[in-house]
């Protein structure tokens, strides 16, 4: 358990991580660069919860902004942790 910024959370405490680019491609899949410089894959449909249904509605899941460092959908109504997608991304490497 840790705090940051007055709110307790479970687990353990991460470094600051922030999204800095997000492009979503086909299958719920989006192509995301932290603030790091790292660039990874991240699979939306692990997302679960009534709250990310409407990411399955194409025009939602394809309009992503950052607000603070962080991905949301659907004027801010849908959010997902920069920690969440980082953890569960894939590496991505161009091939050349």
């Amino acid at each position: 358990m840790f705090e940051l910024n007055g709110v307790v959370y479970a687990g353990t405490s991460m470094d600051s991580v922030e999204v800095s680019k997000v492009k979503p491609l086909d299958d719920m899949i989006m192509l995301i660069t932290f603030t790091s410089g790292e660039t990874r894959l991240f699979d939306t449909s692990v997302l679960n919860g009534p709250v990310f249904e409407k990411l399955k509605n194409k025009d939602v899941f394809m309009n992503p902004k950052i607000e603070f460092g962080v991905v949301t959908w659907d004027n801010g109504s849908i959010d997902c942790s920069p920690e969440f997608m980082l953890e569960h991304s894939y590496e991505y490497r161009l091939i050349s």
